[in-house]
């Protein structure tokens, strides 16, 4: 386990620095700069400004002082607000993370129970109705959902009020944000537990007489979840990914607002700060998803 953690976080570290060189380059492959607004400024003042924040000197020397900075866990500052990096990324996540952290909860636990459900009740009117609505919610793209709920509940039906400085309803976006994973859960968790079902050690349980709610708790549910935490690290990655437009049609300011703001207005620090953010956050999902598999089934070996 220790030897397979150590692999992990090597692997991690290759693959963050890797992003961080895409981006970074990507990122200055885009003509224009941070400071070519609408505002024309003068050659002076663009000089002082490239100069200030390094932007006058070759990219790869650039990417050089980033890195250096990075490994001291300086996220330098906004090009445009000013405003220390890490600050920004502490305050707005906070609201991000709530968002994200019940819309994960709600699609894990709806996801779960749905999908036994439809197994338990194969062929049958409960199944085919979970079925049908898990299928139309994985069709439909957060965005699109997020947008008609927005005009139902918000302006047609006066409802929810809209997200505002003194009224934070995390309804719509939780929502929003959590209805495609629970489709895909509910679908997943289906398929495992008619698969766990009909292997020989659940045919031997209830031969046994062991009883029902038993045999499925303890037998089949825990063996069906597998796939399920398997899911658990693209689906933090849909919901990071998912929250930036999300975030963006409920004017919430998240991250995820944030990111889409600094990418418009090519912050280069922000969008370094917050991609590098993001990724970290991604790799530690996957590496505790892979971890968890060992705790609900120890065969499972991690080399």
């Amino acid at each position: 386990m220790t030897k397979y953690v150590i692999k992990r976080v090597l692997l991690a570290i290759v693959t963050l620095f890797l992003i961080c060189l895409i981006t970074f380059f990507a990122m200055n492959a885009i003509p224009g700069g941070p400071f070519n607004g609408e505002k024309a400024k003068s050659a002076a003042v663009m000089k002082v400004l490239n100069e200030r924040y390094n932007l006058d000197k070759p990219v790869l020397v650039q990417f050089g002082y980033y890195m250096k900075n990075l490994l001291h866990g300086d996220f330098g500052v906004s090009l445009k607000t000013g405003r220390d990096i890490r600050q920004t990324i502490n305050e707005s996540f906070a609201i991000s993370a709530r968002i994200g952290a019940m819309a994960m909860v709600i699609a894990i636990a709806a996801g779960i129970v749905l999908g036994s459900i439809a197994a338990l009740m194969r062929n049958k009117w409960p199944d085919r109705v979970i079925v049908f609505f898990a299928t139309l919610a994985t069709a439909m793209p957060s965005f699109v959902l997020a947008s008609l709920l927005l005009l139902l509940f918000c302006i047609k039906l006066k409802w929810i009020p809209v997200w505002s400085s003194t009224s934070h309803n995390y309804i719509l976006p939780v929502l929003s944000l959590s209805l495609y994973p629970m489709a895909y859960i509910t679908r997943l968790t289906k398929t495992s537990m008619l698969d766990v079902l009909g292997q020989d050690y659940i045919r031997t349980a209830r031969a046994k007489g062991v009883a029902g709610w038993k045999v499925i708790f303890k037998h089949a549910l825990r063996n069906a979840l597998i796939p399920v935490i398997t899911y658990v690290g693209p689906m933090t990655a849909s919901i990071l990914t998912g929250s930036l437009v999300i975030e963006k049609i409920f004017t919430i300011g998240g991250l995820g607002s944030k990111f889409v703001d600094c990418i418009t207005n090519r912050d280069y620090t922000m969008i370094m700060g917050t991609t590098i953010f993001l990724a970290t956050l991604m790799v530690i999902m996957n590496l505790l998803s892979d971890l968890v598999y060992k705790l609900v089934d120890p065969r499972i070996k991690l080399e």
